[in-house]
């Protein structure tokens, strides 16, 4: 009978082929990466059939690279192909035992570095609706995500934008801390980043029990929401999110509640706000209704106050203004008797100067001069004082007292 034992080795490499599974096994040096032994196992068909389903049932994932395993083997060598070990059993709850081992040794240094709550430290906006959604493009859980948000009850509109991922398999660690790294460069743009993973297979949770990126979730500067749709215990990450639900529908029912609940509020703050106002403009309202009445009746004193002053004022000044006017004109008779005789004495002397002018314009009339036999000659209607103005041919005009004559200048 060939001799079997019990192994323990971390898997590096796991590869399924014709029904057949084959991995490759390392030891590494404790305290250290670097392997010191390595070895082939291959699982034959028949064998696999039966292991894959019961380990994959009770530790929830996979076999993959880096999981420890316990494993009953038996030596074989093979001419062409050299050293290999025959895998006829796996022990789950080696594994098993090793995963929580590690889950508990990543949150152990979480909390030593005091990241392990700073994610739930951090607030949801009220107004979250600029969604950062780490998922694969092709999952159907995003699809729900998606049509959830988009077609919910109350009519709010989010902006979800996605950031592919691979969300199973080795490269899970990888691609979600790149996806952060691309959030992270427009952070502004955003209010929370949210994680999902669904229509896959819920086995292979392993990539999200890392150390590097449940450190990235917990130092993220948006509150992670995680919905990686899973029953099973939380994964590292959803333990550093800052909210955990169980599926994507979940984190959007989760939005669109934070969202409603934010509505309600305003909403009641909309109510308090008008009752209040109502309130005040009411009580304000009464009390300019009393000073109304209060006003009206200080007015009415004050004005019959004010009339009985400004009747009063103006007797004192009628009587004033009389006096002045008496006064005043009085002052005006004595002044008119005192410039009559001034007016009186100016006017006869000018009367007397604008006789002796009259003369004198009488004197040089022009008509009188012909009266006595002068003329007046005119060409152009201008006086002719030079006979050097005047060239043969120009038509004069000669002007005596009785009549006028024309003439021509036929030689000077």
């Amino acid at each position: 009978m060939t001799n079997r034992y019990w192994v323990e080795a971390e898997i590096a490499s796991v590869n399924e082929s014709g029904g057949h599974c084959y991995l490759e096994l390392i030891q590494k040096e404790e305290g250290a990466n670097t392997p010191i032994a390595k070895a082939r196992a291959n699982i034959w068909r028949n064998t696999w059939q039966e292991l894959a389903p019961r380990f994959r049932r009770v530790t929830g994932e996979n076999l993959h690279r880096g999981m420890q395993v316990l494993l009953l083997v038996s030596a074989n060598f093979h001419q062409a192909y050299g050293f290999s070990w025959i895998v006829d059993d796996i022990d789950p709850t080696y594994t098993m035992g090793d995963m929580m081992r590690r889950r508990q040794e990543i949150i152990r240094i979480l909390k030593e570095e005091g990241v392990f709550d700073l994610n739930k430290e951090l607030t949801i906006p009220m107004f979250c609706q600029r969604i950062a959604v780490i998922s694969s493009a092709t999952a159907a859980g995003y699809g729900d995500f998606c049509d959830q948000l988009h077609n919910n009850d109350y009519g709010l509109v989010f902006y979800p934008v996605l950031f592919p991922a691979i969300m199973q398999g080795e490269q899970v660690e990888t691609s979600i801390i790149e996806a952060l790294n691309a959030i992270n460069e427009n952070i502004d743009d955003y209010d929370v980043v949210v994680i999902i993973r669904g229509g896959g297979s819920s086995s292979d949770l392993s990539g999200f029990d890392s150390l590097s990126l449940a450190e990235n979730v917990a130092n993220f500067p948006l509150p992670v929401i995680t919905g990686i749709g899973h029953e099973r215990d939380d994964t590292v990450i959803d333990m550093v999110s800052h909210t955990r639900v169980k599926t994507p529908t979940a984190a959007a029912a989760f939005l669109i509640q934070n969202l409603c609940d934010v509505l309600e509020n305003l909403l009641s703050l909309q109510r308090d706000i008008i009752e209040c106002v109502e309130d005040r403009l009411s009580t304000e309202h009464n009390h300019l209704e009393r000073l109304s009445e209060r006003l009206i009746s200080t007015c009415k004193l004050a004005c019959s106050k004010q009339l009985g002053r400004v009747d009063r004022l103006f007797a004192d000044i009628s009587a004033g203004a009389k006096s002045i006017i008496s006064n005043e004109r009085h002052l005006l008779d004595r002044r008119i008797m005192s410039i009559i005789p001034s007016v009186t004495g100016y006017m006869d002397r000018e009367k007397g100067r604008i006789k002796l002018l009259e003369q004198r314009c009488k004197a040089l009339d022009p008509l009188l001069l012909l009266k006595r036999g002068y003329s007046i000659t005119l060409k152009d209607g201008k006086i002719v004082r030079d006979v050097a103005t005047l060239t043969d041919g120009d038509v004069i005009e000669t002007r005596v007292q009785k009549g006028t004559v024309k003439s021509k200048v036929i030689k000077k």
